[in-house]
């Protein structure tokens, strides 16, 4: 995404995926396997932007992005994206060692609790991050040692309710920048994901109206089926460039800058408003076909609806986008838009 990436670790990513998706069928409920885990590990890939010295593979986040999107398109469900770019990222900050255990990452209230919690209850350790006394602090904790309650969002992934004892943790003090960072990590994070998508959407859509026929004709000869194409593929494009953006602006900034949170929540915006127009069209599109449990889109079109609410809701993204514009104030509006 955006930055140039090895064409020969994508490929290995995608088919290591293809592979897994051709051996296990979507299920409802999903649950992370524990042998598709196994063999990411032993390509690096688990750990894939840890430091090097910590047993990470030391890549960026441009490959991380290329091994999010290539799970997304092959339907693959995996905590990749809270293990290595969140859970193990904040232990490698904080200085805490990370070993070979599988993490996630969990952002408690003030009572210690916290709903929609990914992957929580299938982790072997939880890094929670909370406020005591004015101040941030982080600690890993085993799972066995939290009360959680299993859920699951709209595709069956695991998101879970977690209550922790603040008063029994012994959590390390870290500043307001790593939780900043952390914010904007996760939704940027989700706003991959729902490109990648986006993108699997439109290229099911397409497949469907050049293969298939009406009224004599392939469904992509009939103008009404273009505009809802094009739509589509506008729409999925804008959500990708803001994110790509935003990617190479986290990059090279290393996660920060002044509008480095503007950024992150113009492509959270562009994304999450373009899962509404690229799902309603794409089922339209499809017809009724679309909506059975045999054909693939469904897995695409509600893991967009599913994502674009995690980590920020689509309002929220929206209001710091506002927020951003009423301070710059007129003066400093355009500025603030070319960057």
């Amino acid at each position: 995404m955006t930055a140039a990436v090895d064409g020969a670790l994508v490929d290995m990513m995608a088919a290591v995926f293809a592979g897994h998706r051709e051996k296990h069928p979507p299920t409802t409920i999903v649950r992370r396997d524990p042998d598709l885990w196994r063999q990411l590990d032993e390509l690096g890939l688990v750990r894939l932007t840890g430091n090097e010295q910590n047993g990470g593979s030391g890549a960026t986040w441009f490959e991380a992005a290329e091994l999010l999107t290539a799970a997304v398109g092959h339907g693959v469900r995996i905590p990749l994206a809270e293990h290595d770019l969140l859970a193990c990222w904040l232990l490698d900050a904080t200085g805490m060692p990370v070993g070979d255990a599988v993490r996630t990452v969990c952002v408690l209230d003030k009572r210690g609790a916290a709903t929609q919690v990914p992957w929580a209850a299938s982790a072997d350790r939880v890094v929670l991050v909370w406020r005591s006394n004015g101040q941030h602090r982080v600690a890993d904790v085993a799972r066995e040692t939290l009360a959680i309650t299993p859920g699951f969002n709209l595709i069956g992934e695991p998101r879970d309710t977690v209550d922790a004892d603040l008063a029994a943790a012994d959590g390390a003090p870290v500043g307001l920048a790593l939780i900043t960072q952390l914010r904007l990590k996760s939704g940027l994070v989700r706003s991959i994901q729902v490109c990648a998508a986006l993108d699997r959407i439109l290229q099911l859509c397409i497949e469907h109206v050049t293969a298939r026929a009406q009224f004599g004709r392939p469904l992509a000869k009939f103008q009404a089926v273009q505009n809802l194409v094009s739509d589509i593929a506008t729409e999925a494009a804008l959500a990708r460039a803001a994110t790509e953006a935003a990617l190479s602006a986290s990059v090279a900034g290393h996660w920060s800058g002044p509008d480095l949170g503007l950024r992150v929540a113009v492509a959270r915006s562009c994304a999450g408003h373009a899962a509404s127009v690229v799902v309603r069209n794409a089922h339209q599109v499809h017809g009724a076909i679309g909506t059975t449990r045999e054909h693939r889109l469904h897995e695409f079109t509600r893991a967009a609806l599913a994502w674009r609410s995690e980590f920020g809701s689509v309002r929220y993204w929206d209001e710091q986008v506002t927020d951003a514009a009423l301070y710059a104030s007129a003066g400093g509006l355009w500025s603030l838009i070319t960057g």
